[in-house]
């Protein structure tokens, strides 16, 4: 009777063994999925169209990259304060948006990921047009890859030009001033000019290449305000002598209303330089306006144009570097740009999807991309609120004659540096 209880309790061990080998053999068999990884991505606000573009070609990413998930934040207000307060605190997001402006001081502070190490030839980096790679550029380094971007063109009424009997688009600077005599409107009898030939928007962000057009700086080698210098008050003269001598542009406040877009798109100004973004904002709020664009007037034989751009860039400290790269190579790939500019609202940053799109052809976008080799990019040293700001100030003052230019600007550049030096102590 023993044995057979024996032989039972063995009989019974050997079972359970080999039931618990079974069932180790199927958990070394049957792999575990994997918890998504969740990475966030931060932007600012913009047009609902292009919010919800953006979120659409998220999801795509997702699908394709099921172990990976993205959490988008949009920060409303005060973005850039924002960011570098996150950075300081070890709590930015692993993936943001760098404007081409705030570029040079955050890569200079060693808070960014080098792109470098990820860049594979099959990435194609050569797609990209060179200049805008190049903004994103430090030390030898990429830190950056832009995901759209916009030149400046003319915008021109085509039926303000055939009335004034002009059949094409000036040139050069001089011929700008010319046709803007042609293009003014007689006055009203309370003393208003009904449409002015060009609108002006003084803004150094506007205004950069003009102070570059004689071989004058915005900024020095060591990044002090130097658009005071005779040089550069040789091209931004030319803009006031057109306004306070030719009395033949305006700026928006002139004419009451809020952009150059809208001075353009009301009738106000029959020529406005301006960005991609106002095709947009003009065929949707002015349908039936008639207008072309074309490539900004040559300054002294020279052309020269704005590169204003945004970048993906990878937080240095992201615990998902690896995750972190795999979206900024899919936004940036050519499937994924392609998703994102097929509208219209944003030109691609690679030429070969800038082709497929057929913006090279495009009579109103053709002038845009055809400005970004030669384009200024809109930098203005690791402090450009100080330049910025204090440019824009006393040159708006010396554009309604308050003051000579040359005064303005010796001004404003004394306060730039004045407060670069505080910055940088």
């Amino acid at each position: 009777m023993k044995r057979k209880w024996l032989r039972f309790l063995l009989l019974v061990v050997a079972i359970a063994l080999v039931a618990i080998g079974y069932q180790h053999l199927r958990t070394l068999k049957t792999p575990t999925t994997p918890a998504p990884v969740t990475i966030k991505l931060s932007g600012w606000g913009s047009d609902p169209i292009e919010q919800k573009l953006l979120k659409q070609v998220l999801k795509d990413f997702e699908a394709n990259h099921p172990t990976i998930q993205v959490k988008y934040e949009v920060i409303s207000d005060q973005y850039m304060d924002v960011i570098k307060t996150r950075l300081i605190g070890e709590a930015a997001p692993d993936v943001f948006y760098l404007d081409v402006l705030e570029a040079p001081f955050l890569m200079s502070q060693n808070v960014l990921e080098p792109l470098d190490t990820y860049i594979t030839p099959e990435f194609d980096l050569s797609d990209f047009e060179e200049n805008l790679i190049r903004s994103f550029t430090y030390n030898s380094h990429i830190y950056g890859l832009p995901k759209d971007y916009s030149t400046l063109a003319l915008f021109y009424n085509k039926k303000a030009f055939a009335a004034a009997g002009l059949s094409n688009p000036p040139g050069n600077w001089d011929e700008l001033r010319l046709d803007s005599q042609k293009l003014t409107a007689d006055k009203n009898q309370d003393g208003r000019i009904d449409q002015y030939g060009y609108g002006v928007i003084p803004e150094l962000a506007r205004l950069a290449y003009v102070i570059q057009a004689f071989g004058g700086e915005v900024v020095d080698k060591n990044g002090y305000a130097a658009f005071a210098s005779p040089a550069a008050l040789q091209g931004l003269q030319l803009v006031i002598d057109q306004y306070q001598k030719d009395r033949t542009s305006a700026q928006k406040s002139d004419v009451g209303t809020n952009s150059g877009s809208e001075m353009f798109g009301q009738g106000k100004v029959a020529m406005v330089i301006e960005g991609n973004w106002a095709l947009p904002y003009l065929q949707e709020n002015f349908p039936k306006l008639e207008f072309a664009t074309a490539e900004v007037p040559t300054i002294d034989n020279k052309k020269g144009t704005m590169l204003f751009t945004v970048a993906y860039v990878m937080n240095k400290q992201s615990q998902h570097k690896n995750e972190a790269w795999q979206l900024i190579s899919y936004l940036t790939s050519k499937e994924g740009m392609e998703k994102w500019t097929a509208t219209g609202f944003a030109l691609p940053t690679r030429k070969s999807v800038a082709q497929k799109l057929g913006y090279d052809r495009d009579p109103l976008r053709s002038p845009f991309l055809a400005g970004v080799d030669y384009a200024m990019p809109w930098q203005a040293g690791k402090y450009p609120a100080a330049i910025m700001n204090s440019f824009d100030n006393q040159f708006v003052s010396a554009l309604l004659g308050q003051q000579p230019l040359q005064q303005a600007m010796q001004r404003a550049q004394k306060e730039a540096n004045k407060l670069i030096q505080f910055m940088e102590q």
